[in-house]
């Protein structure tokens, strides 16, 4: 009984290393060294890693180190374009208490508008000769565009006849924000309106429309909606054209619209200039002073668990 009891034990233990040559210290049967590799079998399981594997951990390869007055003047961006906005009610809030006329609104645009294109042509003309043949057709789409805006003033004017106008407040609130959020805040482009800055463009002259439907004449609608166009579409580029000539030529057109929209809303509301002026103060000396300080709370660790990534060199 007891000699079976002793063969069932060295079965089980056989049984339970198969290698009997496991028993001995033989050198041919040493584990092998873990390799990196995941295309060959290894005696090791599929989440083992050894002590080497964290050697390769890098902290913070892609973190820029900022400079408060550097981030403070890219700031001014997102400042000029909140006091266009601001700007563009106000001027809205004036024709609509008739406290300016259409006639000058017109004037004014139309003047500024050559201005800023006479500057604008000259810089294109500089980095695009052939852009002189298209001068003339560049003139002659907007006559034909401003043509037909004219055409289609009494339309805009009834085209929200039927809807209340705390709707059309709140549905322009919501689309100046959107205009707001979707800029195109960065890019450099002097052309033409690109995505997602089409979504802001398009969000501000939906805004508009939907003011001018509440303006009493259709002199009053015209104005209005060329101003937007030039405002919208237009100014966005003048301004990009302005920064890419000076740091103090882009400082400047910031404070005169700051200074511009403080003014024009001083007659209608003090409160709102109070916030207004708050809430540049804040984007523009807070924010950069608060990005820089979050920075040293930044911990982005790249090693070898990362994707690869293709060096691509052209030759």
């Amino acid at each position: 009984m007891k000699t079976n009891v002793i063969f069932f034990y060295l079965f089980r233990f056989f049984a339970a290393n198969k290698n009997w040559g496991s028993l001995t210290n033989s050198p041919t049967n040493k584990r092998e060294s873990w390799r990196k590799l995941l295309w060959i079998k290894q005696d090791y399981p599929d989440n083992y890693v050894d002590s080497t594997f964290l050697k390769e951990l890098e902290k913070n390869v892609n973190v820029r180190a900022y400079d408060y007055w550097n981030v403070l003047k890219e700031s001014c961006v997102i400042s000029q374009h909140i006091s266009s906005i601001v700007i563009f009610i106000a001027v809205f809030i004036y024709l609509y208490l008739d406290m300016l006329s259409a006639q000058n609104l017109i004037i004014s645009g139309t003047v500024f508008t050559i201005i800023g294109y006479i500057f604008w042509d000259k810089s294109i003309s500089k980095t695009d000769p052939s852009y002189e043949y298209k001068r003339w057709k560049t003139a002659k789409g907007a006559v034909l565009f401003f043509a037909t805006l004219l055409c289609l003033s009494p339309i805009l004017k009834t085209l929200t006849k039927d809807t209340s106008s705390d709707t059309i407040w709140a549905v322009t609130v919501i689309l100046f924000l959107t205009n707001m959020l979707f800029h195109d805040y960065g890019s450099g482009n002097r052309t033409n309106i690109k995505f997602p800055g089409s979504v802001s463009t398009n969000a501000a002259i939906f805004a508009s429309v939907l003011l001018a439907s509440r303006l009493p004449s259709n002199s009053h609608v015209f104005g209005l909606m060329s101003f937007a166009i030039e405002w919208f579409a237009l100014f966005p580029i003048f301004r990009r054209y302005i920064k890419s000539l000076s740091v103090e030529f882009n400082i400047a057109l910031t404070c005169l619209l700051f200074m511009l929209a403080t003014i024009l809303f001083l007659n209608i509301s003090k409160t709102i200039v109070i916030l207004y002026i708050l809430g540049i103060a804040f984007i523009t000396f807070v924010c950069p002073f608060w990005l820089i300080w979050i920075q040293k709370y930044k911990n982005e660790i790249h090693g070898p668990w990362d994707e690869a990534r293709p060096k691509i060199t052209t030759y």
